[in-house]
C-alpha cells in the first residue's frame, strides 16, 4: 500500500520552497492578465520579484471581508465579452474563468461566489483522503452538502481522483442515511463529525449494525480528543482536514496525530492579526494563504482563522510544515455547524426589525451540538418568531431569540460571542 500520495510529500524543505517560488511568478503573471483584482493587488510589483517569503510580504493581505466587498461592488451590469462580464461581475475580478470554463459556481455565506474548474481533484482534498487511509475501489459515503456551498463536491471530486465510488448522501434524513449505509456497506465517511455521530446513534436506536465503516475524513467542525476517542471505540479512525471554499484544502491530519500538514500547492504564512507581517514560529496569528490555483489565484488571502506553525516535521514522514489546527477567529466571524456566520448577517437581521436596539449572537454548546442564541434589547413587544425566521434566512441556521433588558448587553462592540467548549 502506497504510504504517500506523491513524492512531493517527502521532499526536502529547500526543494519544496524552491519549487513553490519558481511556480508563483508565472502563475501571477498569467493571473494579472485575466484577473483584474489580482492586478490591482499587485499594483506596480513585478511578479518575477516575488521569489521568496520575504519578497511576498510586499504584497498587501487580502482579507475575506474585502473580497466580499469587491464582489458586491462588481455586481453591476458590465459590457464586453461575456467571459469578461462574468469574471468581473460575479467573481469581482478574482477569477480567470467565467461561464463555460468553470464547471460549477458556488455561493458561500455573504454571499461570496467561487468557481470550480474542470481539472481533477480541483479542491485538493484527495491528498487528505489518502492520508486518512482511503484507497482505490472503496465506497465513500459523502454527507457534505451538495447545494450552494462546495463541500459536497470537494469530497466527491477527491474520492473520484483516488478511484473511489461515492454515495452522495448530503445532509439530513438520518434514518435514510442509516439504511443506505446498511445496504451499501461504505468503507469511509466524509462530512462533519457531529453528523456521523448522529447517524451512528440513530443506527443504535434502530438496532442496525454498520460494521463496514472504518474510516472517516472530517471537516467543518472541531474534532477534539474526546470525540476521537468516541469514534475509536466504534472502530472508526477519523481524521480531520482544514480547508475553505476560497482556497480548497489547506492542511490535513495524518496517522501521526500531531498537527495538520500543509497542502503542497499553496504558500502558507502566519501573520499578526490585522497586519501582513509574519509572526515567529509557534506564535499564534492569522493564517494567510497564497494559492497556485490557475482558475482562482488568490494572493496573500487572509482567512481570518488563527493558528500557529509547529516546529520540525511530522513523525509520519511528511516533510511539509505543520499547523496546530484551527484555534479561533481573528475577527468575529464564527463557524457554526460547518457554516460561517458573519457580523454583517446579524446587522441585516437588526435592519429588518426596528424594535431591536443592540444585539449579540451567542454561540454555545459542546462539540457537535452548537447552539445559537440571539440576545436582543427591545423596548417594545417583539415578534421573536419573525426574528428567528430572519436569522435563518440570513445564516441558513436556526437560532433561539432571547429578549433582555435595555442596557444589559455589554457595550464592547462585540456582535458574535463564541462560548463553546472544546474539551
Amino acid at each position: 500500500m502506497q504510504a504517500y500520495y506523491d513524492a512531493r510529500e517527502t521532499a526536502s524543505a529547500d526543494e519544496r520552497e524552491s519549487r513553490l517560488f519558481e511556480r508563483l511568478p508565472a502563475a501571477l503573471e498569467k493571473a494579472r492578465g485575466r484577473a483584474t483584482a489580482i492586478a490591482r493587488q499587485l499594483g506596480d510589483i513585478d511578479p518575477r520579484t516575488l521569489d521568496s517569503r520575504q519578497a511576498l510580504t510586499r504584497v498587501p493581505v487580502l482579507r475575506k471581508s474585502e473580497l466580499l466587498q469587491v464582489q458586491q461592488a462588481a455586481r453591476v451590469v458590465q459590457t464586453g465579452d461575456i467571459a469578461d462580464v462574468e469574471r468581473l461581475r460575479v467573481f469581482g475580478g478574482f477569477s480567470t474563468v467565467g461561464w463555460g470554463d468553470a464547471r460549477r459556481v458556488y455561493a458561500s455565506p455573504g454571499p461570496i461566489y467561487e468557481p470550480e474548474g474542470v481539472r481533477p481533484d480541483y479542491w485538493g482534498f484527495a491528498r487528505a483522503l489518502h492520508a486518512a487511509g482511503v484507497r482505490p475501489g472503496m465506497l465513500v459515503h459523502n454527507c457534505f452538502s451538495y447545494h450552494f456551498t462546495p463541500a459536497g463536491s470537494m469530497m466527491e471530486t477527491a474520492a473520484h481522483a483516488l478511484g473511489c465510488t461515492v454515495f452522495p448522501g448530503g445532509v439530513g434524513q438520518t434514518e435514510q442515511q442509516v439504511r443506505a449505509m446498511a445496504d451499501l456497506a461504505p468503507h469511509a465517511y466524509t462530512g462533519t463529525p457531529s453528523f456521523l455521530r448522529i447517524i451512528l446513534e440513530k443506527a443504535d436506536e434502530m438496532g442496525v449494525a454498520l460494521p463496514s465503516l472504518h474510516l472517516a475524513l472530517f471537516s467543518g467542525e472541531a474534532y477534539p480528543p474526546s470525540l476521537q476517542a468516541w469514534f475509536r471505540a466504534r472502530g472508526i479512525q477519523g481524521f480531520q482536514a482544514y480547508g475553505s471554499a476560497d482556497l480548497g484544502m489547506i492542511a490535513f491530519e495524518t496517522s501521526a496525530r500531531e498537527g495538520l500538514v500543509v497542502n503542497e500547492d499553496l504558500i502558507l504564512e502566519i501573520v499578526r492579526p490585522g497586519t501582513g507581517q509574519p509572526v515567529p514560529e509557534g506564535e499564534v496569528g492569522e493564517l494567510v494563504v497564497t494559492t497556485l490555483n490557475a482558475d482562482y489565484p488568490l494572493l496573500r488571502f487572509g482567512t481570518g482563522d488563527l493558528s500557529a506553525l509547529m516546529p520540525g516535521s511530522s513523525p509520519c514522514g511528511r516533510t511539509n510544515v505543520r499547523i496546530r489546527g484551527w484555534m479561533g477567529r481573528a475577527d468575529q466571524t464564527t463557524k457554526v455547524r460547518g457554516m460561517f456566520v458573519h457580523p454583517e448577517q446579524i446587522a441585516r437581521v437588526l435592519a429588518r426589525h426596528a424594535q431591536i436596539g443592540r444585539a449579540r449572537l451567542v454561540v454555545s454548546g459542546e462539540t457537535g451540538h452548537d447552539i445559537m442564541t440571539l440576545r436582543v434589547e427591545a423596548n417594545e413587544a417583539l415578534d421573536t418568531e419573525a426574528v428567528a425566521a430572519t436569522v435563518r434566512e440570513q445564516t441558513k441556521l436556526r437560532a433561539s431569540i432571547e429578549v433582555v433588558a435595555a442596557g444589559s448587553l455589554p457595550n464592547d462592540g462585540k456582535v458574535i460571542e463564541d462560548v463553546r467548549r472544546y474539551d
